[in-house]
């Protein structure tokens, strides 16, 4: 089997080509991608060079850990049948092509175990889960706290923001700086930092990657307060230690979802309890991926990239 996968070559190279697809076992499905999203999170620090040493990290590989699509073949024992619609988060089929994460692609191999069932009425939403799910791990994970402040109203801010009303939470405030993304809330309120005069938050959640705000972050908490770093952060962390001292500030990492999230996270869509929808502005064709991650990575008005492969070969 062959597919069309996005191929990064090496830092800011990419196209579509052809390539090569290992051959399913008895435990794997082939899957047709109908949609994938693009993550302006760990695979732009891949696209731009910036990512730091990474397992399985080289070049060249396919992205995409967000895809969505049709099972056309499931082996017996995978408990899948052809014609399901599932999500997938990504895929490592591609031979001396590093799959990392291998989603980004008109047709692929994976293990059923990493698959779950999607409603079909989702689209191309569908591609969204994995994103939600590890909004849903940062909220759900160990000793967790609800989010008082989200610094950043992207995707994945929105995600957690409605994640918090949807778990019975007070609505949060999220600080956006960006005029145009601080549209499209709804239940929650986004204000800029500079007019925010609150200083005593108990639990501030950053969906920014942005590491030099911690200062900031710190300087609004209070005495006792939690910062849960929840993006993805290429650079060392640092932070002034006195005002951090003086509220005895705690820190959290978030990781990236697990199984268990993707399943929570499904159900809460089905059950009407969370929504996906008002999170993809712009779509493109896969033969459009060059300037589709482009447009990703650089345009602030994009909250949400989606690739469509269902007019693929």
């Amino acid at each position: 089997m062959i597919s069309n996968a996005v191929i990064l070559q090496g830092p800011k190279t990419l196209g579509v080509g052809q390539l090569d697809l290992t051959d399913p076992g008895p435990d794997d499905l082939v899957v047709d991608v109908r949609h994938s999203g693009i993550s302006t999170g760990t695979e732009k620090l891949f696209w731009s060079g910036e990512m730091p040493p990474f397992p399985g990290m080289g070049y060249p590989l396919v992205p995409g850990y967000e895809a969505a699509g049709e099972v056309v073949s499931a082996g017996p024992g995978t408990g899948f049948k052809v014609g399901d619609v599932v999500f997938v988060p990504g895929a490592n089929c591609y031979g001396e092509v590093k799959g990392l994460f291998g989603g980004a692609a008109s047709r692929l191999v994976t293990a059923a175990n990493r698959v779950v069932r999607i409603d079909p009425a989702l689209g191309a939403e569908g591609a969204l889960l994995a994103l939600a799910a590890t909004a849903r791990h940062a909220l759900a994970g160990m000793n967790t706290r609800l989010p008082e402040l989200i610094i950043g109203h992207g995707v994945f801010g929105r995600l957690l923001a409605r994640l918090t009303i949807a778990a019975g939470g007070p609505a949060p405030t999220v600080w956006e700086i960006n005029e145009d993304r601080q549209l499209g809330a709804t239940g929650y309120s986004v204000i800029h930092p500079d007019a925010d005069p609150r200083r005593d938050y108990g639990c501030i959640y950053d969906a920014s990657g942005v590491s030099s705000l911690l200062d900031t972050m710190v300087g609004r908490l209070a005495k006792g307060g939690e910062i849960v770093l929840a993006g993805f952060y290429p650079e060392p962390l640092q932070f002034a230690f006195p005002p951090a001292f003086m509220r005895e500030a705690r820190f959290r990492i978030a990781a990236e979802w697990t199984r268990e999230d993707l399943i929570a996270t499904r159900d809460l869509i089905n059950h009407g309890a969370l929504s996906l929808s008002g999170l993809i502005t712009h779509t493109a064709t896969a033969e459009q991926a060059e300037s589709a991650y482009q447009t990703a990575f650089e345009d602030p008005a994009c909250l949400k990239m989606i690739l469509s492969w269902e007019n693929a070969a």
